[in-house]
C-alpha cells in the first residue's frame, strides 16, 4: 500500500476518499487521454516547446505507468478532460454533504444558446435573448456575450417548506417570498459552481475562460456561483495566463500540482518553479484534490 495514507489505526484504518478519488482520477487519465505518442511527447505537451515535454513527461512518471498512444483532437481530448472531471467530483462532493447539506447535481454542461437560463440566477437571459431576436438594434446592443454554456455545472435544488421546518416552523406563506433556496417561491435549480475544463491552455483558450468568468459574474442577477478552471497545462507561464489576477476566475486547479512542482524542481526549472510557487502561495493556483473542499464553501 505505498503512499497511500491512511486515516485511523488497526482495523479501523482506511484509505482517505480524496486520496484514492485522486489516484483513480490519475489511473483513468492515463488509460484513456494523458499518453505519449511515438516521438515521445506527451498529449498535455507542446511538441514545439522543451519545457513542456520536460514537464508533462516528469508528471507521468510520478503519476504512473507512461503508456504509448496517439494524441486524441482538440475535441476529442476536451470532452474525455470533462468527463473524468465530473466523475472526480461525482465521486467526492457528495461525501461533504455534512459540511454542505443539501440537494446536489454534477452534470455536465446541457442545451442550446440559452442553456444558462436554466438556474436561478440567469433565468432573466432567455427573456433577454427572446427581447433582442425581436429587436436588431437591441441584438446589435448586447451581442452574444451573455450566453454562456459552462463544461461542468453543480446544482443546487431548492428545498421545500418541509425540509426547511424539519426542525421548527421558520417560513410561511407570507414571509420569505423571494429567496431561491424555497421551492415554494422557484423550483429552479440554483448555480452552486461552474466549473471550466482546459485540458491544455493556449493563448485562446485562456482567453475563452476569462471571457466566460466575467460574463457569469456580469450577467447574474442574486448570488455568484463558484467559478473555477481545472487545467492540465504543463508549462507554468501558460497557467499564469489564467490563474494571475483576480475579478473573474475564483482559482484555477492543476490535475496534478505536487508532482508538477517537484518535476520543476527535480529538473532545475528555477523560472518555472519560482511561477509557480507565485501562483500558489498568491492563492490562485492549488491542485484537484483541494476543488472539492472549495467548493463547499
Amino acid at each position: 500500500m505505498d503512499n497511500e495514507k491512511l486515516v485511523g489505526t488497526g482495523s479501523d484504518a482506511r484509505i482517505a476518499v480524496i486520496p484514492q478519488a485522486r489516484r483513480d482520477f490519475h489511473a483513468a487519465l492515463l488509460q484513456s487521454l494523458l499518453q505519449t505518442d511515438a516521438e515521445g511527447v506527451p498529449s498535455n505537451a507542446d511538441k514545439h516547446s522543451t519545457q513542456s515535454v520536460k514537464l508533462s513527461t516528469g508528471i507521468i512518471e510520478r503519476l504512473g505507468v507512461q503508456r504509448l498512444g496517439q494524441r486524441l483532437s482538440g475535441q476529442q481530448a476536451g470532452s474525455k478532460f470533462e468527463e473524468l472531471c465530473k466523475d472526480y467530483l461525482e465521486a467526492v462532493f457528495p461525501r461533504l454533504s455534512h459540511l454542505r447539506p443539501g440537494q446536489w447535481e454534477i452534470s455536465k454542461g446541457v442545451g442550446g444558446r440559452t442553456a444558462i437560463s436554466q438556474y436561478d440566477q440567469y433565468e432573466h437571459l432567455a427573456a433577454l435573448d427572446a427581447a433582442s431576436k425581436e429587436n436588431r438594434h437591441l441584438a446589435a446592443a448586447l451581442g452574444t456575450d451573455y450566453l454562456i454554456k459552462p463544461d461542468i455545472v453543480i446544482l443546487r435544488t431548492p428545498e421545500t417548506d418541509g425540509t426547511i421546518n424539519a426542525e421548527g416552523a421558520l417560513v410561511d406563506n407570507e414571509q420569505a417570498v423571494h429567496t431561491s433556496l424555497r421551492n415554494f417561491n422557484s423550483p429552479l435549480p440554483i448555480l452552486h459552481a461552474s466549473v471550466s475544463c482546459k485540458w491544455t491552455l493556449r493563448s485562446d483558450r485562456a482567453q475563452n475562460a476569462r471571457s466566460e468568468a466575467l460574463n457569469l459574474v456580469r450577467n447574474r442577477k442574486g448570488r455568484l456561483p463558484h467559478i473555477v478552471v481545472v487545467t492540465g497545462e504543463p508549462t507554468p507561464n501558460r497557467i499564469a495566463s489564467i490563474a494571475l489576477g483576480t475579478g473573474d476566475i475564483d482559482c484555477v486547479y492543476h490535475f496534478a500540482l505536487p508532482e508538477l512542482v517537484d518535476t520543476a524542481e527535480s529538473l532545475d526549472f528555477s523560472d518555472a518553479s519560482d511561477m509557480l510557487q507565485t501562483m500558489i502561495e498568491g492563492k490562485r493556483l492549488r491542485d484537484i484534490s483541494d476543488l472539492p473542499l472549495d467548493l463547499v464553501i
